[in-house]
């Protein structure tokens, strides 16, 4: 799990402070949380009962004696209650059950249309999550929270979709109230690069805390974390890298209604297009990476000018963010030695010294479990919120 945010204020001293101590998954006896915390034992012991209420948290095996009576430890319970995490794609969708902690339970994937409007994809995420749910011995009730990746941009505050190109339908569509109506949860919807960023930041990078993720499929657009924290913007647009004008790119026309934009020529819908011949239509993205892993040197050498092109842009994002990481992920990192190789050429090239010093651009670690790693965080940590916490004790 991700570095969790220093705790002040009065938030500290309740039960969900102190589980947020806990879930490093170390287990601690009530002394070391008394020191840790600052808290008196008898306050310790308090929420250490509340916790155990909840079951969030569970009695370990005795710590070594120093003399005397040993000292009980208390350890996170992540298999208390499961989030449900959803990654909805273009032309994907996938669900899968985790635990508290991230590990995956069970998963299930379809091919799906998000063009088909919101009820379609909103009556397979539950009809998914309750037959895995059923087969996991679990009842809705045991749900904690639910994450969703969608392709558009998000209002997150609200978790409705905000005109999203590609999703028709899904305007403003009220995606938790539909859930909730099954689900009676916390339902955090976000922008699929944005889930990305955060399931790679978990589970691959320990210990970063500026990077970026740039996801590179049909279309192009970025994650954002910097000091520890998913940047989304003031409208939840950050990361838009896609229709950023590149010169190259001239007057090529872009699906977002401008010209000139980086995706207009470096996404694997423009290489796709640009590729395609008479005898040999290529349709998709993978189509472009299985073209270029049989050698052919046109494919090869279009990811390797992609990569260039959004190295371009790039370079002047790590002038502005200086981030330690830029990840590539997406169907066209598939390539990676290609499309990397393109992107590092111009960003080594183009950034001063010191912004890339100690620069890593290198392709998904988490690759295809990026998006539900992320959405399964996002409702983790509402779930294990202190607000959320103290509303279940009743506080």
């Amino acid at each position: 799990m991700p570095p969790l945010p220093p705790l002040n204020g009065p938030v500290a001293s309740t039960a969900g402070g102190l589980l947020q101590h806990l879930r490093d998954g170390r287990p601690r006896t009530r002394a070391e949380l008394a020191q840790l915390t600052g808290l008196s034992r008898p306050t310790v012991s308090q929420r250490i009962d509340q916790l155990l209420e909840l079951r969030l948290v569970s009695p370990v095996e005795d710590a070594a004696s120093t003399g005397g009576r040993p000292s009980s430890q208390i350890a996170f319970n992540p298999r208390a209650q499961v989030v449900v995490a959803a990654d909805l794609g273009a032309l994907h969708a996938r669900l899968a059950i985790t635990d508290l902690d991230g590990n995956l339970l069970a998963e299930t994937s379809s091919a799906h249309e998000i063009g088909e409007g919101p009820e379609v994809s909103i009556d397979w995420i539950l009809h998914s999550a309750h037959e895995l749910l059923a087969g996991l011995g679990y009842g809705p009730d045991r749900v904690a929270g639910v994450g969703i990746g969608v392709p558009g941009p998000v209002e997150f505050s609200t978790g409705r979709p905000i005109n999203p190109p590609i999703m028709p339908g899904w305007d403003r569509f009220d995606v938790p109230a539909a859930i909730r109506q099954s689900l009676d949860a916390p339902v955090l919807v976000d922008n699929d690069v944005n889930i990305m960023a955060l399931g790679e930041l978990s589970t691959s990078w320990p210990g970063v805390t500026d990077l970026i993720f740039v996801k590179v499929a049909s279309g192009i657009g970025a994650g954002i974390v910097s000091g520890g924290t998913l940047r989304r913007g003031a409208q939840g647009a950050a990361g838009d890298i896609g229709h950023v004008a590149l010169a190259r790119a001239a007057d090529a026309p872009c699906p977002c209604g401008n010209r000139g934009c980086l995706e207009a020529v470096a996404s694997g819908r423009a290489l796709a297009r640009a590729l395609s011949t008479a005898e040999r239509r290529l349709e998709r993205p993978s189509d472009v990476v299985a073209l270029a892993k049989s050698g052919d040197v046109a494919a090869i050498q279009a990811i390797r000018q992609a990569g260039r092109d959004i190295g371009e842009v790039l370079t002047v994002c790590v002038s502005l963010m200086n981030p330690s990481t830029i990840v590539i992920g997406g169907t066209m990192a598939q390539a990676a030695e290609h499309l990397v190789a393109g992107v590092r050429e111009v960003v080594y090239a183009r950034s001063i010294p010191l912004s890339t010093e100690h620069l890593t651009i290198a392709p998904s670690r988490a690759a295809g479990n990026a998006a539900i790693s992320g959405a399964a965080q996002l409702a983790i940590d509402a779930a294990l919120s202190p607000e959320r916490i103290a509303r279940a004790l009743g506080a």
